[in-house]
């Protein structure tokens, strides 16, 4: 089969309201570059409820892919992807209200999305959490709780980052006494344990 005839059969699917096939023919569009039609598959089912297509759309927005670039519509969008459990763009809105991108600064929730993000085990987040603490940014500093975060993060991180959060987690516990390390690093293990019993990976 062709391409042409793959994506054929994808829009009689997608044209039956399939919102799988209509994220897929939206991914198809942005491969090929024509951005306004992948977001006009991407609403149809982001509409339906779909958090892939939530996210694509957020990120046309975001960066004015198809659709004029508009960040508080990209939020729009990526908190209703969030609501259904999406660990990076938990991550994303995090940092976004962290700086005040599209939504009003707001480190409380910025905390909450990534506390969402970093308890499904996403790195990125667990390294900003930990950076929350370190800094005392809208919460009590705690290098207990610095520490742990960072502690998940440098094991979880791609390699490229591994270096940077380990180096990280290592200037906190030159603040800490041994007692505050090991406390640490048992809160770091007993999320480990609770992480993997909840089928995490």
């Amino acid at each position: 089969m062709s391409e042409s005839d793959e994506v054929a059969a994808l829009r009689v699917d997608a044209n039956a309201g399939d919102a799988h096939a209509q994220v897929l023919l939206g991914f198809a569009y942005d491969l090929g570059q024509d951005y306004s039609q992948a977001v006009l598959w991407y609403r149809k089912a982001a509409d339906q409820g779909d958090a892939v297509a939530q996210r694509r759309l957020g990120d046309a927005y975001l960066y004015g892919e198809g659709v004029p670039q508009d960040d508080t519509q990209a939020m729009s969008w990526y908190r209703k992807a969030a609501d259904q459990g999406d660990a990076s763009v938990q991550f994303y809105l995090g940092y976004a209200y962290a700086d005040g991108r599209g939504v009003p600064q707001d480190k409380a929730q910025a905390m909450l999305w990534y506390r969402k993000s970093a308890e499904q085990g996403y790195a990125g987040a667990q390294f900003n959490l930990g950076a929350m603490y370190v800094n005392g940014d809208g919460i009590p500093q705690d290098y207990v709780e610095a520490y742990k975060w960072r502690n998940l993060a440098a094991s979880r991180a791609s390699a490229a980052k591994q270096k940077e959060y380990a180096d990280a987690r290592d200037t906190v516990a030159k603040d800490m006494t041994p007692q505050q390390l090991a406390d640490a690093q048992t809160l770091a293990h007993e999320w480990v344990v609770a992480f993997e019993q909840r089928g995490g990976k």
